[in-house]
């Protein structure tokens, strides 16, 4: 290509550019024309009725607002504890329906007329649960943390066995699980201890464990 064929097409390219650039300023974006209009209508809201530790509460919630969120910044219920906020740690585990779940990953507008128990809905400083009692017994506990998800987690797995749920470690599914030891550490893998408590755990789960087949046999 010559010299001048070269300059000759440098110019038409750039007067190409140049009317494509003044095409996209006259049009407005779009993407950002949503935007703006979502963001004028504000966050979307959902009532619902929560049933905490026998309670009723009536709420309007953000539709993004976790059940974790609405226990500790809505009810005040500061006993759940926020750790990972992934479902990785186990430390904000509540039960719903009588099922323990990780209170982080699920959304309160989920949860409509659902019976949520929290650690406080469990027992009182004069009258503490048996899960409780034990923890405070074996020392299951050092910074405390991860103890309102450990003890939660901890009622629902005897609860589970007590059903007959499997878990990854029954030899025989058709049975009812034994209270071993095997048992409950596999069943409480995922609530996580960073003092190294799990044997005090283990400990108290298997007095109480032991205490309701002591009361079944007699």
């Amino acid at each position: 290509m010559t010299r001048e064929g070269f300059l000759n097409l440098s110019r038409r390219s750039v007067l190409a550019s140049g009317v494509a650039s003044a095409a996209l300023t006259a049009v407005p974006p779009v993407a950002a024309q949503a935007k703006s209009d979502t963001s004028s209508r504000g966050p979307a809201m959902n009532k619902l009725n929560l049933i905490v530790n026998g309670e009723r509460y009536e709420l309007e919630l953000d539709t993004r607002t976790t059940l974790l969120d609405t226990l500790r910044e809505h009810l005040h219920l500061t006993g759940t504890k926020k750790g990972c906020d992934h479902g990785q740690c186990g430390a904000c585990t509540v039960m719903v329906n009588g099922e323990r779940i990780n209170s982080c990953l699920s959304f309160a507008v989920m949860h409509d007329e659902d019976e949520v128990t929290t650690i406080e809905g469990l027992g009182e400083p004069d009258n503490m649960h048996p899960m409780q009692e034990a923890f405070v017994k074996h020392d299951g506990y050092q910074c405390g943390y991860c103890t309102p998800g450990q003890i939660c987690s901890a009622v629902a797995v005897l609860d589970e066995i007590r059903k007959g749920v499997p878990s990854h470690v029954t030899e025989d599914i058709n049975a009812v699980p034994d209270f071993t030891n095997m048992e409950m550490r596999e069943r409480m893998s995922g609530n996580i201890c960073r003092c190294g408590a799990y044997s005090n755990i283990a400990e108290a789960m298997a007095d109480v464990a032991g205490l309701e087949m002591a009361g079944n046999a007699a």
